[in-house]
């Protein structure tokens, strides 16, 4: 395919996401089986430019004089987007663009005279908060609580493109020689983790597959966000602890405390979907982790009633809305709705108070979402405190002083309830933390 078809191809797949309001995945999934001629770098570069497009939406819309924030699919906006893209984004000339758009087979339609004088002046100096930070609407009074100003800076942010970070698996080997092991695909130790790895993805958007590596089937690496990896460091599990991961899901943070424990105590692991679960399995054998059990779930209740009151540490990774991986999924943060934050925070409410009846005297509460919002961060413990007064906050930067990692005590949410990091702050995925200790 063509640069030009290629174009041609993404604003057919951001016409249809936008106009059938789907997910970016199945859009990707459908596109490549009805074009089974396009090969694997066409796919690659079609995906990059419909994922940069959705990082984008607002602001290049607005940058082509679309202006109003109605949700519903206008003719030519796919087309809009892509173009406004390639010129904020991706820095592309006029003239490039043009070059692009020569109507010829395959490719877009010319320029317009209305298009070419917008990308001549792509200026977003009169343009509210959402379209410049490039989120919805309705989300603005929440990041404006959780941010403030800041808030176009640290969700502007969510458009740049994760890197692959790994976690180097403590049980079998050393980060030295992990970087030794796949040193051919150039990584870097992570800045903020003692454990990481990182791969920044070159030009086209491409990454490694690591998972084909011999370091990776023998268990010494993981992929896991260096956001991630942190927040398992700062849950604090220690050998020989009682701990229960409620909501493990497929078992990054398990593993990670179960390398931390060295094998030594006890991690209880289970989730409330059996789906999510069922990959922790293969992995922690590949990991080399024996100090796991699995309680899977039966009919939808979790078999964990011996465990109440005698854990040391409890972990809830609580459902949440996910604001905090729009950088790996662009196309999620034009689909949240209002509604879905309210099911999430009961959720969360509920989770939380069942949690508390596993934690012995003198135990640990910790407290993970990867969400950016008051709402399911700092808001959420603090109800949970009001609830339960035998709960005591621990105080996020004696928390990450106390596990080496001071750099993150500065990085506090909005309350000062818990440590937040987001790609602005800590170039990681969005994760907040809180710890809170049962009194004796």
């Amino acid at each position: 395919m063509t640069p030009a078809a290629r174009l041609s191809a993404a604003i057919g797949i951001i016409d249809d996401i936008l106009r059938q309001k789907r997910p970016l995945t199945n859009a990707l999934k459908d596109w490549g089986n009805a074009n089974r001629y396009a090969g694997s770098g066409d796919r690659n570069a079609v995906g990059n430019l419909v994922h940069d497009s959705l990082r984008v939406k607002a602001s290049a819309a607005w940058i082509m004089g679309i202006r109003d924030a109605s949700e519903e699919p206008r003719d030519g906006e796919g087309r809009a987007i892509l173009l406004g893209m390639l010129r904020s984004l991706r820095g592309m000339s006029v003239e490039a663009i043009e070059a692009l758009c020569s109507g010829e087979r395959f490719a877009p339609a010319p320029l317009s005279d209305a298009e070419r004088a917008h990308l001549a002046t792509p200026d977003l100096s009169a343009a509210p908060p959402f379209v410049r930070g490039n989120y919805t609407e309705w989300l603005d009074d929440s990041l404006a609580r959780a941010f403030g100003e800041a808030r176009v800076a640290e969700v502007g942010a969510m458009a740049a493109r994760a890197p692959m970070d790994m976690r180097v698996n403590p049980l079998k080997i050393i980060r030295l020689k992990a970087l030794e092991a796949i040193g051919h695909l150039d990584p870097e130790p992570t800045p903020l983790s003692p454990l990481g790895l990182r791969i920044t993805a070159n030009a086209e958007g491409r990454v490694p597959h690591v998972q084909s590596e011999p370091a990776f089937l023998k268990g010494a690496i993981e992929v896991q966000d260096e956001g991630s990896q942190l927040v398992s460091l700062l849950a604090g599990a220690e050998a020989g602890m009682q701990v229960l991961d409620l909501c493990a899901g497929g078992g990054g943070k398990t593993l990670a405390m179960a390398a931390e424990m060295n094998n030594k105590g006890q991690i209880f692991a289970t989730d409330s979907d059996q789906r999510r679960l069922a990959p922790i399995h293969d992995r922690l054998t590949r990991a080399g982790v024996r100090n796991v059990q699995i309680r899977t779930p039966r009919a939808g209740v979790m078999p964990l009633d011996d465990l109440a009151g005698l854990m040391d540490l409890v972990l809830v990774d609580a459902p949440c809305t996910g604001t905090g991986t729009w950088r790996r999924h662009p196309d999620a943060k034009w689909r949240i709705r209002p509604t879905s934050l309210d099911v999430r925070t009961g959720e969360q409410r509920d989770v939380l108070d069942h949690a508390a009846g596993f934690v012995k005297p003198g135990g640990r509460l910790v407290y993970i979402t990867c969400s950016l919002l008051d709402e399911e961060n700092g808001a959420q413990v603090a109800a949970f405190l009001e609830r339960h007064l035998d709960f005591t906050l621990v105080d996020p930067a004696t928390n990450a002083e106390a596990h080496s990692l001071p750099a993150l005590a500065q990085h506090q949410d909005c309350r000062k309830i818990g440590l937040l990091l987001t790609p602005h702050r800590t170039n990681t995925d969005g994760f907040f933390i809180a710890v809170l200790t049962r009194n004796p």
